[in-house]
């Protein structure tokens, strides 16, 4: 063999094998999906995916958070705020800390403005941020947070709602609760007035108490008085 015969093999040894790819290095290779729009896409397409599960049923329970409506919902009294969970309590006729579609249904009737079917889907649509097709307590308060600043429409059923409710969500009603906030700040701070709240809470008990203390007494008189 020549020496040229001799360096030509060498060289076919020498040379570097095609490498063969296998399915699991192409997927390694493949780019990872870029994220599309950031965190409020992300977001989005969270809630649609939930919206789905809810209507196929294959969703799991949301664990509720756990807020606190006097600190979330300052600007409205103590007094407001307990007599929207009165009404609450109220029309929640199933217990679960819900109201659900059938029970506004009642409610709408019981304060005189009946709604559609579509009406109510409408209503519980419009405060519904969890999408779970009812109302829970604080989406019920939303209500009248948007009643107060002029956010809902003057003909829809949340306004009827808001309006018919009885509770004075503002010093001229609901219609005129634009100005609301404005008032509430200059007259009074937030903080402020719920330290007046409490205090005339407790006053109202030790006065209640008191007179229970002394009817007691009477009785104890008035009893002694006959057995001696």
């Amino acid at each position: 063999m020549s020496s040229e015969e001799v360096a030509q093999k060498l060289q076919l040894d020498t040379k570097p094998e095609t490498p063969v790819h296998t399915g699991a290095d192409e997927e390694k290779m493949r780019p990872a999906p870029a994220a599309v729009n950031g965190d409020a896409t992300s977001e989005l397409t969270e809630k649609l995916n939930r919206r789905l599960d809810i209507h196929d049923g294959t969703t799991k329970p949301k664990q509720m958070k756990i807020f606190n409506p006097y600190t979330e919902f300052k600007e409205f009294s103590r007094k407001q705020i307990k007599d929207m969970e009165t009404m609450f309590k109220r029309f929640d006729s199933g217990k679960d800390g819900f109201i659900d579609l059938m029970e506004l249904k009642l409610m709408m009737e019981k304060l005189g403005a009946p709604q559609t079917h579509l009406g109510l889907k409408n209503m519980i649509k419009e405060v519904d941020e969890d999408y779970d097709d009812k109302l829970s307590y604080r989406e019920f308060l939303l209500i009248f947070r948007r009643a107060a600043a002029g956010e809902l429409q003057e003909e829809s059923g949340l306004m009827a709602l808001a309006r018919l409710s009885e509770i004075n969500v503002s010093i001229e009603g609901v219609l005129g609760a634009r100005d609301f906030f404005e008032a509430k700040v200059q007259a009074l701070s937030v903080r402020s007035k719920f330290e007046a709240e409490i205090r005339e809470e407790q006053d109202e008990k030790k006065r209640m108490e008191l007179e229970r203390k002394e009817r007691r007494a009477a009785f104890k008189e008035l009893q002694s008085t006959f057995c001696s």
